[in-house]
């Protein structure tokens, strides 16, 4: 093991190259020099990896602009949305970020990401690629909200597990019941189709806050359970598209 940790970087490059994700993450509590190679989120591991992983598409559009690293675009792709965690009206297209759904009348539909969080500090962007139509909600659901129900709904907010923003009219739902205006503005703007909106959740103090346009919109919920809490998007126009892009901790010191 004493000469395996110190085998130079090119051949660590081939080697890890060839394992998987949970195997590398061992291989960073081997030694300091495997922690080191492996905490630069840049080399060819990571780029490797990326390009077996992931859609060319995504790699070379801009939905991974505020993603920085090759390991941070990884990462992004494992918190995407769920394609076995959504309406059966929803599909994931094929550069695993972004949701389309069909167009199927007087029916609400959702999905979750593929992993929650119960600890720590998380940020994802999410944003609209289409019409919002009547109700167009963001926010978070645990696994016992549904991901598909009938009507035109608030369905992230519309029961006790969920807490959503709907972007139409800036009203925050939980338990199917208006929370007030968000952001707490007279006459705030609303969304327009392709902004991102930055979705802040912080499990240390339990709350819920949003980010638009660079720009602190303040908590949104307080007293979020300690439990396992999805990203989660609801929407009723057909044929309109959904983006999610995990960024890790919020950059907020």
């Amino acid at each position: 093991m004493m000469a395996a940790a110190r085998l130079p970087h090119r051949v660590l490059e081939v080697l890890f190259s060839y394992l998987d994700i949970s195997d590398l993450r061992s291989c960073s509590l081997v030694c300091k020099n495997w922690y080191r190679f492996l905490n630069d989120e840049n080399n060819d591991v990571w780029r490797l990896h990326c390009v077996r992983k992931l859609a060319e598409e995504a790699l070379k559009s801009d939905l991974l602009s505020n993603v920085p690293t090759y390991k941070a675009k990884l990462r992004a792709f494992y918190h995407a949305w769920n394609p076995n965690d959504c309406s059966k009206n929803v599909y994931i297209k094929p550069n695993g970020f972004t949701l389309h759904r069909n167009p199927v009348a007087q029916t609400t539909d959702g999905a979750r990401g593929k992993i929650g969080f119960k600890t720590g500090r998380h940020c994802w962007e999410v944003w609209w690629e289409g019409p919002l139509g009547t109700v167009a909600m963001i926010g978070l659901m645990t696994k016992d909200s549904p991901v598909q129900c009938q009507g035109y709904f608030p369905l992230v907010g519309g029961d006790n597990n969920s807490w959503g923003w709907n972007l139409v009219d800036n009203h925050l739902i939980h338990n199917g019941d208006s929370q007030g205006n968000y952001p707490p503005l007279n006459n705030a703007p609303k969304y327009q189709v392709g902004e991102r909106i930055r979705v802040i959740l912080d499990c240390e103090d339990n709350t819920l806050a949003f980010e638009k346009n660079y720009e602190f919109l303040g908590v949104a919920f307080r007293g979020l359970p300690n439990t396992q809490l999805y990203p989660a998007v609801s929407a009723v126009y057909g044929n309109t598209e959904v983006s999610m892009v995990y960024l890790g901790p919020p950059l907020d010191g």
